[in-house]
């Protein structure tokens, strides 16, 4: 299967409060064909430390209506030993969002590199607050 780059994002919200404010946006994006949302799993880690993950599938109805506009089949790209990985970033009393999406805007790029003999072989982002601290020092 030919695909664009897979990323993964993890969205903190202090708390432990998720509500769903970020998926019209998301949803947006999946419209226009520049993402594919290829999982996505509710993280939520306790004042102790422990971490609970919910697919949404398995949420209660009012988060399940938040998601409905959205195909979120799960195509198993994370599992729990990657959730408890990444739940380790977060705070205690904490939910978060990790998705895991398709850069469909870039599938075109990524063919031809494919086409060129070439292989992709490493994309990260730049975490925002180390961005934030880089451009806050620009003139």
């Amino acid at each position: 299967m030919n695909i664009g780059p897979v990323t993964y994002l993890v969205v903190e919200f202090i708390g432990n409060q998720f509500k769903g404010e970020i998926v019209p946006e998301m949803q947006e994006l999946v419209d226009k064909g520049l993402i594919r949302v290829m999982d996505f799993v509710v993280v939520r880690k306790n004042h102790d430390g422990s971490v609970d993950s919910v697919e949404v599938s398995e949420h209660d109805e009012n988060t399940r209506k938040v998601f409905a506009g959205m195909s979120l089949a799960s195509h198993g790209l994370l599992g729990l030993g990657d959730i408890q990985v990444l739940a380790e970033a977060l705070e205690n009393d904490t939910a978060a969002g990790i998705v895991v999406f398709e850069n469909v805007w870039a599938k075109a790029f990524a063919d031809s590199i494919v086409r060129a003999n070439g292989r992709w072989v490493l994309l990260e982002s730049v975490p925002a607050d180390v961005l934030d601290s880089a451009l806050s020092d620009m003139p």
